[in-house]
């Protein structure tokens, strides 16, 4: 095991999550899209954060593979909840950007990265992601 870490929260999208160490709490809020105050964070902020940051890590470890320089890189993740029938379904879209970056060595760089990020690992075939290149 190479790490574990805890976090608890009360009071679901309202209320306030805490990492076991103290040194991350948030207030919790579901946002005014979805009828809420906004006036706190919500699942998918936290999601998208992680995510990104995660997938930016993989781009670093591979960017010298691929000829370009990781530590340029952006990588943006926005995650949408979305709503049915019947209940909520999220989905992602990921996008990198490496100023002055060929196209193509960028797509096989977001492409190489998504197989290794453990976010994109947990999401393969559970979720819609799309990957495109700025």
């Amino acid at each position: 095991m190479a790490y574990v870490t805890r976090a608890t929260t009360k009071g679901g999208r309202d209320g306030r999550a805490v990492v076991e160490d103290g040194k991350l709490a948030l207030a919790m809020a579901l946002p005014k899209d979805l009828g809420g105050s906004g006036e706190g964070h919500n699942p998918e902020q936290l999601f998208a954060l992680g995510w990104s940051a995660c997938f930016g890590q993989a781009v670093l470890l591979l960017a010298k593979k691929h000829g370009l320089d990781g530590q340029a890189a952006k990588v943006t993740c926005e995650v949408t909840l979305d709503k049915d029938a019947t209940s909520f379904a999220l989905k992602a879209h990921l996008t990198l950007s490496i100023p002055g970056a060929d196209k193509d060595k960028l797509q096989a760089l977001i492409e190489d990265a998504h197989q290794i990020c453990p976010y994109s690992k947990a999401t393969r075939n559970n979720i819609p992601v799309t990957l495109s290149v700025a």
